[in-house]
Order: structure tokens, then sequence, then C-alpha cells
């Protein structure tokens, strides 16, 4: 049998296949997005945190052999595109001495990808404790050397699959 919602021979049911092509928003309907967001939420929350509100010990800016690996991962490019296309630009990045960090949510929703910068290796940090299947799992991190971040899909299947399970905030209560 076949069409859709048909059964099939083996009992299951196939979803009509998606017609058309997906596309990336550009810059000026991203911000557009947001705004109505932000709008329609009555949300004064800033993107940023304002200068005046940091803390004077707070670091702000990756150490230059870190932004160097950043730089060069293309990591923050891809960070970019997830935030404007699947967040609508609500996501913040913070810097730090390490590394970098997109946060987005409110409240107890808070989710964060975390990327920190050893040697001239990524480390994303993941939200399981135990080992995965990953070669380059280490527990509660994924650690992508230089061979591997070079290849432009190994970053963007390491992104998307820290974007679909995301580190939640934990809580200081």
């Amino acid at each position: 049998m076949s069409g859709d919602g048909d059964q099939q021979a083996h009992g299951t049911y196939e979803k009509p296949a998606i017609q058309g092509q997906s596309r990336s928003l550009r810059d000026d309907e991203a911000a557009e997005i947001t705004q109505m967001i932000l709008d329609t939420q009555g949300s004064a929350r800033q993107l940023t945190i304002p200068q005046e509100d940091l803390d004077t010990q707070a670091t702000t800016h990756m150490r230059p052999e870190v932004a160097q690996v950043v730089q060069a991962s293309h990591v923050r490019d891809f960070l970019n595109r997830f935030n404007r296309d699947y967040l609508y630009g609500l996501g913040r990045f913070d810097e730090y001495d390490g590394g970098l960090l997109l946060k987005w949510g409110d409240g107890y929703s808070r989710k964060h990808i975390w990327i920190t910068v050893e040697g001239e290796n990524l480390i994303f940090e993941t939200s399981h404790e135990r080992r995965c299947a990953k070669p380059y799992c280490r527990g509660a991190s994924h650690m992508l050397t230089p061979d591997l971040w070079r290849d432009p899909r190994v970053i963007n299947d390491e992104l998307a699959e820290q974007f679909r399970r995301p580190v939640y905030e934990r809580s200081d209560d």
C-alpha cells in the first residue's frame, strides 16, 4: 500500500514528506522576529549585561590563545547562526578568559552551551555525566582535537547535539 498515512505491510504508518526547502533567516528578519517576541512577552530583558553591572573581577574577554582557537574553529560563527536561526537572537553570549557561553531561556528554564579551550582542544560541556559512545567523550565533556574541529561537519554535529540536549543551569537554591 502507498499514500499518505496508509498502513504499510509491516504494520507501520509512513508520514508524508515535508515539501519545500528550509533556509536561514536573514539578519533583518531575525531582528524583526526577536523584537516581535520581546514585544509580545512584554520583556524588558536586555540581551547583554550592562557594563556597569559587571563585577570588577569579571573577565569578559577570552585570552588571545583561546580566541585564536575559537576563531580558527569557527565555533562562534556556528553559534551565531544557531542563535539567529533557532533562538531568534534571544540567546546571550558571555566570554570568559577560557572560552565562551551561549545562554538562552529565563528563570528555571535557562540552558546553555559552554565551550572552553584547553591547549588547542575545544571542550564542550555535556548534559551527561557518564561516557557516551563518541570516541572523544570524557564523561561530562566532549573534547575535539584540532583534527576534529577543523572539519565544520564535526563542529556542526556537536553543536546540534548540544542544542538538542543543552546543559541546564543549576539553581543556586
